[in-house]
């Protein structure tokens, strides 16, 4: 299945990127996280309407049983492969398109250390991880605010596990850039 859905993808991207499009992403963007899940993160123009975006930052898990409640807040690394898809309809409706304003259909992965920097959670696993398709969208607004959403299906794993499931991931931040 995971197999399946990776060729779809990737081939459903380049057939899209073979399209010719006159409005580029941009060549460089920083982004600083604060929102949840604080981290930097840093978007590279691939192609005229693809980027490579790289996170490094935290993610929180929190458990409660009947006798405890226990926390931890975990180092976490990010990538994926975005295909930017709407910039001229947003441009014709009169939209901001800077700093990658626009919706994506990406690849993501995520890798997490399963020791928590901070929190008392202990998870006896030595790490996750988890790869899948997802839609998200990217605005950016006066100085520089920033808002991202993903959503998809994932494929998780673990040193002890393998799962689908949902992902979901939200943002809010600063981009400096053009």
């Amino acid at each position: 299945m995971k197999k399946i859905i990776t060729t779809i993808f990737v081939l459903s991207c380049m057939f899209i990127n073979a399209q010719d499009m006159n409005y580029h992403v941009e060549s460089h963007l920083f982004k600083v996280n604060l929102l949840l899940t604080p981290g930097i993160e840093y978007e590279v123009g691939l192609t005229k309407n693809t980027t490579a975006d790289f996170r490094i930052g935290t993610g929180l898990r929190y458990v409660r049983t009947t006798r405890d409640r226990d926390y931890g807040i975990f180092l976490t690394f990010e990538g994926a492969y975005r295909y930017y898809y709407n910039f001229e309809k947003r441009l014709r409706k009169g939209k901001n398109t800077t700093r990658n304003s626009a919706n994506y259909l990406a690849m993501t992965t995520y890798f997490a250390h399963t020791e928590p920097i901070i929190g008392n959670l202990d998870t006896n696993i030595d790490f996750v991880g988890q790869v899948g398709p997802v839609w998200g969208f990217q605005r950016t607004y006066r100085y520089g605010l920033n808002l991202g959403l993903e959503l998809g299906l994932g494929y998780d794993f673990s040193d002890t596990d393998k799962s689908i499931v949902p992902i979901f991931n939200f943002r809010l931040g600063w981009a400096f850039g053009k």
